[in-house]
C-alpha cells in the first residue's frame, strides 16, 4: 500500500498522495491509515492510537512538506506559512528506540513522536545538501519527489519499478504504432 522509494523519510510522507494533478489518490484517510504509515515507515513497532486531530495534524504535515519539496525542487522560495508548520511539528520528543538483548530494536513512542520524526526529516532534507538533489518523477502522471544520488544526478523517475517501467512500454508501444 505505501511506498519508500523517495530516498527521505519526509518525501515518502509526502507521497502517500499519488497523481495529486489528476486523481489525488490518498493514502492517509482515516487515523487507522496513519498508524499504518507510521509501523511501515518503521518510525514506530506497535500502532499507535490516532484519532482525528493526529491524522489532520500529519496531514498538515505532509502537504507542508510536499509544498516546500517542490518549492525546491523548481528552485522556488519557500512560503513562511509551510515553514512554519514544519518547523512547529518538527518540536518534541521523537520515538524512543531500544536496542535488546538479543540484537533486535524496539520502536515506541506517542503519534505525535513519530509526526515530530517526519517533520525532522524535513527540516534536515530542505536545510541541507540533499535540498539540491529533490527532483519530480517525469512521469506525467505521477507527482512524487524523491532525493536523485544517482551517480551523474540523471535518475528520471521515483522508481524504475513503479514509474521508470510504466514510461519505457509506454514509449515503447507508442514507437510500435507508429511503425
Amino acid at each position: 500500500m505505501f511506498a519508500f522509494v523517495s530516498g527521505n523519510l519526509a518525501l515518502d510522507f509526502a507521497g502517500t498522495v499519488k497523481a495529486r494533478a489528476t486523481t489525488f489518490d490518498d493514502h492517509l484517510c482515516t487515523p487507522a491509515d496513519l498508524a499504518d504509515w507510521f509501523v511501515a515507515a518503521d518510525l514506530l513497532d506497535g500502532e499507535p492510537p490516532c484519532d482525528a486531530a493526529i491524522l489532520d495534524r500529519a496531514v498538515r504535515l505532509r502537504e507542508a512538506v510536499y509544498r516546500l519539496a517542490l518549492a525546491a525542487a523548481r528552485d522556488d522560495p519557500f512560503t513562511d506559512a509551510d515553514r512554519g508548520i514544519v518547523n512547529e511539528l518538527a518540536v518534541g520528543e521523537l520515538p524512543w528506540l531500544a536496542l535488546q538483548s538479543d540484537a533486535t530494536l524496539i520502536r515506541t513512542g506517542t503519534p505525535d513522536a513519530a509526526i515530530a520524526a517526519v517533520a525532522r526529516a524535513a527540516v534536515e532534507m530542505l536545510g541541507g545538501p540533499d535540498r539540491q538533489l529533490i527532483k519530480e518523477c517525469g512521469r506525467p502522471e505521477c507527482t512524487r519527489l524523491y532525493i536523485d544520488t544517482s551517480r551523474g544526478k540523471s535518475r528520471r523517475w521515483c522508481d524504475m519499478t513503479l514509474c521508470g517501467n510504466r514510461a519505457k512500454s509506454a514509449a515503447f508501444r507508442a514507437r510500435q504504432a507508429a511503425d
